[in-house]
């Protein structure tokens, strides 16, 4: 386990953002530099949910950073910058699906064939994030989307629906199965980790 003067080290001060904002606002690349290096994980993380692959991830975060340096001037210090920066990567994100849905086939949920096989409650199974988001990535692209907006990002249905251009209860169906398909694949993890046990 790390120390936790260790882990602090990682975490920007206030007044370093502050620096990389005013720098940033100047237009000044060596800001837009350490812009970059300090939330380039975070925000290719949220574009990695959104997207099919790490290389239409990687184009998304682009078009992020485009947007953050374009628009940087209109952050006012009344919120949390990380929240900020959250906010134009979803967005950004949501934009990339929509714009790929048009040119994509996509199976109506309804029809959807439902799997007869009860889900295996993983409640009481304990997993690491790693294999948590593993299980996230594996999970199809318009059932990761709802998921990761409704539990990651804490969107309702309604505005899920609103933003990817959905009926409600598109969303609803949606969130319910991509659960049902992280149960199945979390108890996948759980009987290999019991036989490793053995």
């Amino acid at each position: 386990m790390q120390p936790i003067v260790q882990i602090l080290s990682f975490i920007p001060r206030m007044d370093e953002i502050a620096e990389i904002i005013t720098g940033c606002v100047k237009g000044q690349k060596v800001y837009q530099d350490r812009l970059y290096k300090k939330f380039s994980g975070l925000i290719f993380g949220i574009c990695l949910r959104y997207t099919k692959n790490r290389m239409e991830a990687q184009d998304v975060m682009q078009d992020v950073f485009v947007k953050i340096y374009n628009n940087i001037h209109t952050y006012h210090h009344d919120g949390s910058f990380e929240g900020w920066l959250r906010r134009i990567a979803v967005n950004t994100s949501i934009t990339n699906y929509r714009k790929n849905q048009k040119h994509a086939y996509q199976e109506d949920i309804n029809d959807v064939v439902r799997v007869k096989d009860e889900p295996v409650l993983a409640s009481d199974l304990e997993f690491t994030a790693e294999e948590m988001m593993s299980c996230v990535e594996k999970l199809p692209h318009g059932y990761r989307t709802v998921f990761s907006m409704y539990v990651i990002e804490g969107f309702m249905h309604k505005e899920i629906a609103d933003m990817l251009g959905i009926d409600i209860n598109t969303s609803k169906s949606q969130l319910s199965r991509a659960k049902t398909h992280l149960q199945r694949e979390l108890a996948l993890i759980s009987q290999i980790k019991t036989k490793n046990d053995e």
